[in-house]
């Protein structure tokens, strides 16, 4: 691969790994910072704009689970989360948490370039939809914000992830389910709450919405105009 502009923070506390991973994915044209803890992830976030980070559930001090909720609540950072293999249950605590991706330990490193690959496809033809208008509300989900009336207000992951979907396929009516594995959410009640959560972002009468309406009995659709 030739040299981009992609850069990586790999946050680990175990050197080695650490190591391993920042030397295979130089090779792969990659820029790559690294950080021991989260303390240190933190401030080298503060200074540098990262594409992608790399990070350790398991940490002294800040774990990865919490420094991914820090993280996500004001940066739109993905976040590929290395845990231990079998722990299925925390897997799906750190995709909750807006993780977008987890890689169980031990991990082959082309598997590793595959998962960071993904990403990359996944902006790459997200970026046309993240400055989009749906009637008089503007969208710069880049910086997870929407605009209406002068006002502006934030999304978080779980609502981007649903934007971005529906936008991409205008018209077409998403289940709960569908919805709750997108949004990353289990609860039919928290869907619901998270829809009327984006009404009020997008509509100028969300109690009579325009564009994200209700299909009864079979789920939700957007309609822009």
């Amino acid at each position: 691969m030739e040299k981009n502009n992609f850069h990586i923070l790999v946050v680990d506390d175990d050197d080695k790994i650490k190591s391993l991973i920042k030397q295979f994915l130089i090779e792969k044209g990659f820029i790559v910072s690294t950080a021991s803890n989260a303390e240190e992830a933190k401030k080298k976030i503060d200074i540098f704009d990262f594409n992608l980070m790399i990070l350790d559930v398991m940490m002294p001090g800040q774990s990865g689970y919490e420094l991914t909720r820090e993280i996500k609540q004001s940066r739109n950072i993905p976040i590929i989360l290395l845990t231990a293999k079998g722990e299925v249950e925390n897997r799906i605590h750190g995709l909750e948490l807006g993780a977008d991706d987890y890689l169980g330990k031990p991990f082959e490193p082309k598997e590793l370039l595959l998962r960071i690959k993904n990403i990359i496809k996944s902006n790459v033809s997200n970026e046309v939809l993240e400055s989009s208008k749906i009637g008089d509300a503007e969208l710069n989900l880049s910086k997870m914000t929407i605009k209406l009336n002068q006002k502006i207000q934030k999304i978080n992951s779980s609502e981007k992830r649903v934007l971005l979907k529906m936008l991409a396929s205008p018209g077409k009516i998403f289940s709960r389910n569908e919805i709750g594995k997108i949004s990353k959410i289990s609860k039919e009640r928290s869907i619901d709450v998270m829809i009327t959560r984006l009404r009020k972002k997008i509509e100028l009468n969300p109690k009579n919405p325009k564009f994200l309406q209700t299909i009864r009995g079979s789920g939700y659709v957007l309609w822009v105009k």
